[in-house]
């Protein structure tokens, strides 16, 4: 929730990183906004204006701070807003330009189930700006990013964060931020080689049981998890403006800082925008524990404070994971992973060692012979299960990533052989990171509350809502880690 005015300025005056990504502060004496986490000289009360988000402080002609750095300030869950109709047309929006998709207001609006004149008077009520305005402040942050942190061209810039030429571009940036992209780049430090990307999280974050988690399940070829190093690494190919680039990608987390910071191979430079917003997912980095932490602590296990919901990089990848999963151990899950990756995995050069494999992709996995696939391990209605999963997903028909709209997912899902309520269930908390999805006969869950009784399960979890999904992973980890 949006804090009142004096709490807002308190929140400033103590740098609180709860408030990072819900609050922004525009300062009128200098014209820019900040987080509350800034560290620049505190302004005084008078000089302030609140504001809920980044696209609210620029349509009021408020430009970004070059020190704190809006653009990398935590981003919203999908359970922040009243209105979860305007959220999930924001989160839509941003998508779209994170990974370069042309997605009109009435295409969005058909798709959730609205006219586009009721989507743009709800949006503009929750939001406090225009849809056009919120894309807008969209594309400008995630272009300043890339000219802080990178080194990429202004026009491949430009063409990344979304526009159709590099004249719009300029013109954008100097009417909303007073300055040109070349003046911005010029008068910043500029990035070393090999500096990372910067994304921010609000603490507290239970960084140990998420990179668990992903070490429990790394893909030998695809993924690695370096405990000690804070660092996950893996390999991933990216569609993005109707070209797929592959690549390696390392995530590593600096606690002091709250922050990931995030380095690539060359080769997925045009699709950062996209990148960056799978690693947000992947890692929950727009979670509020202060809304979920409550909830959790009525759990029957002792509480972890920031716990977060590990998300995937990529939906495909991670909805096979979940069918090879059925009935079978997690590391019996991953044998079967690891024997699919060897065989229809494309090999990749990365500078790590082992990490040599891109996952396959759906088109591979739909085209394949069924036998070639059954002699893995994998039993046939598994395999047609996945077969099924791979032709939809390769046709455009199923998408599977957390901007997808929930409910018609999920029923397309269902509709495919070999797919019932659990792998639905873990689908919407992983791929399309669905805070309230709940397997409830899930033998992890079950073992970890000590019953069998799936309809007692099912009532209890009633008083975890709407974070049943994190609930799970919590007794998971209990499950997993009793001590």
């Amino acid at each position: 929730m949006f804090p009142d005015a004096d709490t807002a300025y308190l929140a400033l005056q103590n740098h609180d990183a709860r408030f990072d990504g819900r609050l922004f502060v525009g300062v009128t004496s200098t014209g820019v906004y900040c987080r509350p986490v800034c560290r620049v000289r505190i302004p005084k009360r008078e000089n302030c204006r609140f504001f809920g988000s980044a696209a609210q402080a620029e349509a009021s002609a408020f430009r970004p701070c070059l020190k704190c750095r809006p653009e990398i300030a935590p981003g919203l869950s999908l359970m922040d807003s009243s209105a979860v109709l305007a959220q999930a047309a924001a989160r839509a929006l941003a998508h779209a330009v994170h990974s370069g998709e042309a997605l009109a207001l009435p295409t969005l609006a058909a798709r959730l189930g609205v006219t586009d004149r009721h989507l743009r008077r709800i949006f503009q009520a929750a939001h406090g700006v225009t849809p056009r305005d919120y894309i807008s402040t969209q594309r400008l942050l995630l272009a300043k990013q890339l000219l802080t942190d990178t080194n990429t061209p202004v026009t491949q810039v430009a063409l990344a964060s979304g526009f159709e030429s590099l004249r719009r571009f300029n013109a954008a940036f100097a009417e909303r931020y007073r300055m040109s992209p070349t003046r911005l780049r010029r008068e910043g430090p500029g990035p070393a080689p090999g500096t990372p990307l910067r994304l921010a999280w609000r603490p507290p974050y239970d960084l140990a049981a998420v990179l668990e988690f992903f070490a429990r399940r790394a893909m030998p070829g695809v993924e690695q998890v370096d405990m000690d190093g804070l660092t996950l690494r893996r390999t991933l190919a990216l569609p993005h403006a109707g070209a797929l680039r592959a690549g390696w990608l390392a995530c590593h987390f600096v606690p002091a800082r709250h922050e990931l910071h995030l380095t690539t191979s060359s080769s997925l430079a045009p699709a950062l925008g996209s990148l960056l917003a799978r690693v947000r997912h992947s890692f929950d980095l727009d979670a509020d524990p202060a809304q979920i932490d409550p909830v959790l602590a009525r759990l029957p296990v002792a509480p972890r404070p920031g716990l977060r919901l590990p998300g995937c990089f990529d939906g495909f990848e991670l909805a096979v994971r979940v069918i090879l999963g059925q009935q079978v151990t997690v590391q019996a899950a991953r044998t079967l992973v690891r024997r699919l990756v060897q065989q229809f995995g494309t090999p990749i050069d990365t500078p790590f060692s082992g990490l040599d494999r891109l996952f396959p992709d759906a088109a591979t996995i739909a085209a394949a012979d069924p036998e070639t696939i059954g002699r893995l391990g994998i039993v046939r209605q598994r395999v047609r299960a996945l077969q099924a999963l791979a032709a939809e997903v390769a046709a455009g028909r199923l998408l599977l990533h957390r901007d997808a709209p929930l409910e018609p997912t999920l029923a397309a899902l269902r509709a495919l052989p070999g797919i019932g309520e659990w792998t639905t269930q873990l689908v919407a908390m992983r791929a399309l990171a669905g805070p309230d999805a709940f397997p409830a006969t899930d033998i992890g869950l079950l073992n970890a509350l000590g019953t069998r009784d799936v309809a007692a399960v099912t009532q209890a979890a009633e008083d975890w809502r709407p974070w049943r999904a994190y609930a799970v992973i919590r007794l998971w980890h209990h499950l997993e880690n009793p001590a």
